[in-house]
């Protein structure tokens, strides 16, 4: 390094041509004219360095393009700057919105991801993936089980780093933590809101109990209607989907089984019933309202546009990112549940508005 020159413009900023080789921390170093204990501790926004010389170390980082070198970081300090996250590889919204916000929320936390999807059977699959992230050096690892089978395939695993499960609903135990959104909480706030608009038939179509969140969502639809003096009526199980949905929504046209209002588990669901209700004249909300759960882009233009349970995404993945970095950093942190909140628009109506 010793005599290497280094190109820069009429500001005297570092020029565009770069470094033949990847820039280290050393060049750093020689080009701001400081050692190397300085350049760590602005890296590592340590308060003991003048804001001038911060301002100048930032800068060369940036023209040069240094970017850190984590592996490096983790034996140096014996601290790892990585998360494994286990996925069950679903493609419904909830766990992809997950993932993806995980990934974002790691990464603006300067933590490096590594993600894995597992297959059924579970049992195998699950202890296999948590041993591989072990061995890429991950500081802990966060399972997103929204299958009943998997989660209880995690809880009987073993791992040697901090192991924490985002599932709906399930308890932790003292070799796996828990931290969900309160996702019984929206299901309540969703038949609450049909109750107030004076609705007392309110059929559930609901996701498949083998998930956390189909069980949670139908158990927090039970509880507004019997904390409200009414008794569950019709609740049909289903598989998230549109398609099911709509064949579920036109068997009731046939039957003559219309309730007044329906809460929908997902999104997907309420789109396939309201389908099959258009098609037969039945009117969305004139005859019957509908209240949806998840708020997927695009459910403000559904015909009529969709009264339905926000999740925050971002939110959770923010809660439950720290939540894990707690638990490697050996301190405590709340796991509270985020709430979701009930978004109105148009899907439902007061029972005074509905035809004879």
């Amino acid at each position: 390094m010793t005599g290497m020159a280094i190109p820069r413009d009429a500001n005297d900023r570092v020029a565009d041509a770069p470094l033949r080789r990847k820039p280290t921390i050393n060049d750093v170093a020689q080009i701001a004219g400081v050692s190397f204990g300085t350049v760590s501790r602005v890296l590592n926004n340590a308060p003991d360095v003048s804001p001038a010389t911060r301002e100048r170390v930032l800068q060369i980082i940036k023209d040069i393009g240094y970017r850190r070198n984590r592996a490096a970081t983790a034996l140096v300090t014996s601290r790892s700057t990585s998360i494994g996250i286990l996925s069950d590889g679903s493609p419904r919204f909830g766990p992809v919105g997950t993932l993806m916000a995980l990934e974002n929320v790691a990464r603006k936390k300067g933590y490096a991801t590594t993600v894995i999807s597992v297959d059924k059977p579970y049992e195998d699959s699950v202890q296999a993936a948590l041993d591989s992230l072990d061995d890429t050096g991950v500081g802990g690892i966060i399972v997103i089980a929204p299958l009943v089978d998997m989660a209880a395939a995690v809880w009987n695993a073993t791992c040697r780093v901090p192991l924490e499960m985002i599932a709906a609903g399930a308890s932790s135990t003292p070799n796996v933590f828990t931290y969900s959104e309160n996702q019984e909480l929206g299901a309540r706030l969703a038949t609450q809101h049909l109750i107030e608009l004076g609705h007392t038939d309110i059929a559930h179509f609901a996701g498949s109990m083998d998930w956390f969140d189909g069980r949670v969502r139908k158990r927090g639809w039970e509880a507004a209607l019997r904390e409200a003096g009414l008794e569950p009526g019709l609740c049909i199980e289903g598989d998230w989907s549109p398609r099911w949905a709509y064949e579920a929504g036109l068997q009731l046209v046939r039957d003559g089984r219309i309730p007044q209002a329906v809460f929908a588990a997902s999104d997907h669901t309420a789109l396939g019933l309201i389908r099959a209700f258009a098609e037969n004249g039945v009117r969305v909300p004139d005859d019957v309202s509908v209240v949806g759960f998840d708020d997927i882009e695009g459910s403000d233009f559904f015909l009529p546009p969709l009264t339905t349970v926000r999740q925050d995404f971002t939110a959770l993945a923010l809660m439950s990112t720290e939540v894990l970095i707690g638990a490697m950093e050996g301190r405590e942190v709340d796991r509270t549940p985020i709430a979701p909140s009930l978004i109105v628009r148009n899907s439902a109506a007061r029972t005074t508005s509905r035809s004879n």
